[in-house]
């Protein structure tokens, strides 16, 4: 069994909608105007305009995402991390953050931003382990979003 992260190719589209469209169902979260957007054109929501998306791989198969997505101060929001039921337990989370890391660093970002649920509790014990804190709370175009956090880099 070989895993692998590699960037996002216009083949992995299926797959993103796929992951995506698994991770806020299985959640019960409603597919927002936002994630659509995302899930429906990674390429010109995200690629685009200076972001990156991360498949992980197993065997060819795609069994998780993570995109970054460039913000007006020079940061990057990460969005869309997930891994597939199967797959977690793998440290997959946890190598699909640090590739958004380092290709933040390179950018040269100075910060890493996202939001997620309080009812996701893996990963917000994922991000608080890789050295994200909280931020007061702030407008969001999510109804499901009540954690902000970000990790100076």
């Amino acid at each position: 069994m070989s895993v692998v992260i590699i960037p996002f190719e216009s083949r992995h589209a299926a797959d993103w909608a796929r992951l995506n469209e698994g991770w806020l169902n299985e959640g019960g979260f409603v597919i927002e105007t936002k994630d659509r957007k995302v899930i429906d054109d990674p390429t010109g929501a995200i690629l685009n305009p200076g972001g990156r998306i991360f498949m992980a791989e197993r065997d060819g198969r795609a069994i998780g995402c993570c995109a970054l997505m460039a913000m007006d101060d020079g940061g990057f929001e990460v969005a869309k991390m997930c891994v597939t039921p199967a797959a977690r337990g793998l440290g997959l989370g946890r190598a699909l953050l640090q590739a958004c890391e380092d290709a933040a660093r390179v950018a040269g970002a100075r910060r890493l931003y996202l939001e997620t649920a309080s009812s996701l509790k893996a990963a917000g014990g994922l991000y608080r382990a890789f050295g994200f804190i909280d931020l007061p709370p702030r407008p969001t175009p999510y109804v499901r979003a009540d954690v902000f956090m970000e990790k100076r880099l």
